[in-house]
């Protein structure tokens, strides 16, 4: 394989902030390196390309064989096998509306696929009135096709247009799936992220079959109980990691957060925000936060347009315990350091290597990196 690069400085941690360029709002955090932590210096990295030849990539999961299957936004699902070969389209898949960030989205794997052979996936579903985010599953055969194919979860209700669908899928080992859905780019006028009589917005949390786990914060109250978590405006990254679920979200201008959703709690959209609106007017109250509203863990301002992220548990060890995030703008890889739960160093990889659409940590601790071009990296710390 082509080797594409190769860095080699001493990973340690200085005290200057990340160089990204001036703020958008003048906004003071709310505690400590809650944003602009210490820069940390450059990981040595080796990066070389897996695969190429996609179309459009959005999520990507790896698979027992060593396999990973790829989704394509405009409606294909393909398997990269272990020598990076890309395989046809796999056939069962439902229509979906590919229409601006709208699409075929995430895809999972099962934890018990290596017996269930079951896939999970988000994708953009058109519907009378528009599109909703909707999450399904299926079993894939040895032939390439997806069987006993449906919808687990259905946003609502529908909305015209093509912006903010999330969508991040996990399946867990307890039977239960978490879905993250977006505002679908109601603005700093969404009614519907704060309402719980809609899934828009939200963390959402069923079971496998669809049904509703019977601790959920809103079952049994006025609310939807799907739902786990309100007032985010476009997670378009979820994990697992220390505590449970994290989650990264497109701000406006400004305003990227990351948070680690609890069930119930209201993280803010849009009536606050660490940023402002694109023509430069204030988001909601004009403030960046108030009583009854979670605080992000970190946000970012100027915004990296976060996309996927995940926990490296690998064997380098000065990045064991990091989150990494894809960066759609300006397109690189995004490394933060966390301390007691708090974000205490961050680092930028791959400055220019284009929209960086997923990130998943190998076994053997490479980070696959799924670029929007069509290029999957192979990056190799240390």
């Amino acid at each position: 394989m082509r080797i594409v690069a190769l860095f080699a400085l001493i990973p340690t941690l200085t005290f200057a902030q990340v160089q990204q360029g001036a703020p958008n709002a003048d906004f003071q955090p709310a505690f400590a390196e809650q944003t602009r932590a210490p820069e940390m210096a450059a990981t040595p990295i080796t990066v070389t390309r897996f695969a190429s030849g996609l179309n459009s990539p959005w999520g990507i999961t790896r698979l027992p064989s060593g396999q990973f299957v790829v989704t394509e936004k405009g409606g294909r699902m393909r398997i990269i096998n272990v020598d990076g070969s890309v395989s046809s389209p796999l056939s069962g898949l439902p229509r979906v509306a590919n229409s601006g960030q709208g699409g075929l989205l995430d895809v999972a794997a099962s934890p018990n696929f290596g017996t269930d052979r079951t896939l999970f996936w988000t994708y953009a579903k058109p519907v009378t009135g528009g599109a909703v985010t909707a999450a399904a599953r299926g079993r894939l055969g040895a032939d390439g096709r997806l069987s006993d194919v449906r919808d687990i979860f259905v946003q609502g209700p529908a909305v015209s247009g093509g912006r903010h669908f999330g969508s991040r899928i996990i399946p867990m080992a307890d039977g239960t799936v978490w879905i993250t859905t977006g505002d679908r780019g109601a603005g700093d006028s969404g009614t519907l992220v704060q309402d719980i009589n809609t899934t828009h917005g939200k963390v959402i949390r069923i079971n496998a079959d669809g049904s509703i786990p019977t601790d959920n914060p809103f079952v049994g109250r006025n609310g939807d109980d799907a739902i786990w978590s309100l007032g985010h405006r476009n997670p378009q990254g979820a994990a697992l990691g220390p505590g449970g679920l994290w989650t990264v979200e497109h701000g406006p201008r400004g305003g990227d957060e990351l948070n680690q959703p609890r069930a119930g709690r209201n993280y803010g959209w849009p009536l606050v925000s660490y940023g402002i609106n694109y023509r430069g007017s204030d988001v909601g109250t004009g403030q960046p936060r108030a009583q009854g509203f979670e605080e992000p863990v970190y946000y970012w301002d100027p915004v990296i347009a976060p996309s996927n992220m995940a926990f490296y548990q690998g064997p380098y060890a000065p990045w064991r315990g990091d989150i990494l995030i894809g960066s759609l703008n300006p397109g690189e890889l995004v490394r933060l350091k966390l301390q007691n739960g708090r974000v205490v160093g961050e680092e930028r990889l791959l400055d220019g290597v284009g929209r960086v659409r997923d990130v998943e940590v190998l076994p053997d601790g490479a980070v696959l990196v799924l670029l929007d071009r069509g290029d999957v990296l192979r990056v190799v710390p240390g």
